[in-house]
C-alpha cells in the first residue's frame, strides 16, 4: 500500500510537472505574440515630413483674410468692439477651430454617401477654405445676421483694411501660418496627394528616400526665376516658366524666354504672317515676313493687272491684259516697285514711254503731208508764169 501510495504522489507531480511546462510554454507563446503585435503597431519610426508647400503656402494666405472676415462680422454694429480687440482671442479660437474640423474631417468624409461623397473637394485649399468661412459664420453676431451688411461693398473694403493692418503690423506672421498650414494640410489630405506618407525603420533610409522624394522642395533651373516648387510639380513650372528658353512659336531659327514669345512673334520675327502690300487692290495673299519679296516677285504680272484695272477702270479685261503683256518686258522696274503707290508711279511712267515713239510717228506723217501740199501749190503757182512766157516768145 505504501510503495503504491508513493506511485501515485509520483504520478501527481509528474501530471503538475508537465502541467506547468504546459502553462509556461502558453505563457512564452502569448508574450511572444504581444511583443509581435506591440512590434508591428509600433511600425517604421522614421517618418518622411514632406509636402507640397506650394498649396501649403496657399493656405497660410488665407488664414489672415479668413480671420479679417471673422473679427469684421463679429464687430458689425458693436459701438464699443473693434475688430482689432477682438483679434487675439478669435485668432485662437479660429486655429482651434481650424484643427479639430480638418482632425474630424476623414470621419465626416467617410459618413457622407452618394451624390454628397462624390461632391465633397479633395482640394485641401477648398476644404479648409470652407472651415475658414464656417467659423466667420458662426461668429456673426446678431446685427450682420439680420442687416444687408454682408451684401455690402463696405463690408469687403473693411475686410480689405484689416488685412492690411494685421501684415503690416504682423500681428500674424507668415512663419507661424505656414506652420499651421502644415498640419491642417496633412490632417485633411487622407489620400496622400499633397503630402509625403512613407516611414522607415532607419535614419539612412530616411535619409535616402528624401533625397528622391516627389515632395522635396526645388528651385527652378532656369536663370533668373527664383520659384520655388516641389519635384512633383517640376514638369508643371517647366511648362509655363516665363525664364524657360524655347524654339519660336512660329518656327524661325531662334530661340527665346517664353515671357518675350508674343512681342517677338508680333515685331520682328521672320516668320510672323504680314498681308501682301498689294492687299488694296485685291491680293488676299498672307505670307510670312521672310517670303514677302518672293511672294511679290512670283505674283509681279498678278499685281501689274490689278493696279492697271484700279488705275483705268473703264478699259476692258482684254486691253487691260495685253497692256499687261506688253509691260513685262520691264520686269526689272517693275520689280522694284515693293507697294502699290511705287507700282503704280512705275506703271504711269512705263505707259508714258510706250506712248512717246507713236506720238513721234503720227508727228512725222502730218510733217511729211504739210511738206508735200506746199510744194503742189508751189508748182501749181509756177505753171501758168512758165506757160505765158512760151506763149509771148
Amino acid at each position: 500500500m505504501r510503495g503504491k501510495r508513493v506511485t501515485d504522489v509520483r504520478q501527481m507531480c509528474f501530471v503538475d510537472f508537465c502541467r506547468s511546462l504546459s502553462l509556461d510554454a502558453m505563457a512564452s507563446d502569448m508574450e511572444h505574440v504581444r511583443e509581435e503585435i506591440e512590434d508591428e503597431n509600433r511600425g517604421p519610426s522614421f517618418h518622411c515630413d514632406l509636402y507640397d508647400t506650394e498649396i501649403s503656402h496657399k493656405i497660410a494666405q488665407m488664414l489672415l483674410p479668413g480671420l479679417a472676415t471673422a473679427c469684421v462680422d463679429n464687430t458689425t454694429g458693436d459701438i464699443f468692439r473693434t475688430p482689432a480687440l477682438v483679434a487675439v482671442d478669435l485668432r485662437k479660437e479660429f486655429v482651434e477651430y481650424l484643427t479639430q474640423r480638418s482632425e474630424s474631417f476623414v470621419a465626416e468624409t467617410t459618413i457622407l454617401e452618394g451624390d454628397l461623397a462624390a461632391e465633397a473637394s479633395d482640394d485641401p485649399y477648398e476644404i479648409i477654405a470652407d472651415f475658414a468661412d464656417d467659423f466667420a459664420t458662426l461668429k456673426r453676431n446678431l446685427f450682420g445676421r439680420i442687416s444687408g451688411w454682408l451684401l455690402s461693398e463696405k463690408r469687403e473694403d473693411k475686410i480689405d483694411d484689416i488685412v492690411q493692418e494685421m501684415e503690416l503690423s504682423k500681428f500674424w506672421a507668415i512663419d507661424r501660418r505656414e506652420a499651421i498650414a502644415r498640419t491642417l494640410l496633412k490632417n485633411v489630405d487622407f489620400k496622400g496627394a499633397f503630402h509625403c506618407v512613407m516611414k522607415f525603420d532607419t535614419t539612412e533610409d530616411l535619409a535616402e528616400h528624401v533625397a528622391s522624394c516627389g515632395f522635396r522642395s526645388m528651385i527652378c533651373a532656369n536663370e533668373g526665376c527664383n520659384t520655388r516648387f516641389t519635384a512633383a510639380h517640376l514638369e508643371k513650372h517647366d511648362l509655363a516658366c516665363p525664364f524657360k528658353i524655347i524654339p519660336c512659336e512660329q518656327n524661325c531659327s531662334e530661340s527665346l524666354m517664353r515671357r518675350e514669345m508674343d512681342r517677338h512673334c508680333i515685331t520682328n520675327c521672320p516668320m510672323k504672317v504680314v498681308k501682301c502690300p498689294f492687299y488694296q487692290v485685291g491680293c488676299q495673299s498672307t505670307v510670312p515676313q521672310c517670303t514677302l519679296k518672293q511672294h511679290i516677285h512670283d505674283s509681279l504680272r498678278d499685281h501689274v493687272l490689278r493696279v492697271l484695272q484700279r488705275s483705268h477702270k473703264e478699259a476692258s479685261a482684254d486691253d487691260l491684259k495685253r497692256q499687261a503683256e506688253q509691260l513685262e518686258s520691264f520686269s526689272s522696274e517693275l520689280a522694284s516697285a515693293c507697294d502699290v503707290k511705287s507700282l503704280t508711279m512705275v506703271l504711269k511712267d512705263l505707259e508714258a514711254r510706250l506712248q512717246q515713239p507713236e506720238a513721234t510717228m503720227t508727228t512725222g506723217l502730218q510733217s511729211d503731208a504739210h511738206t508735200t501740199t506746199s510744194n503742189a501749190e508751189q508748182t501749181e503757182v509756177s505753171s501758168p508764169a512758165h506757160i505765158n512766157t512760151d506763149y509771148q516768145n
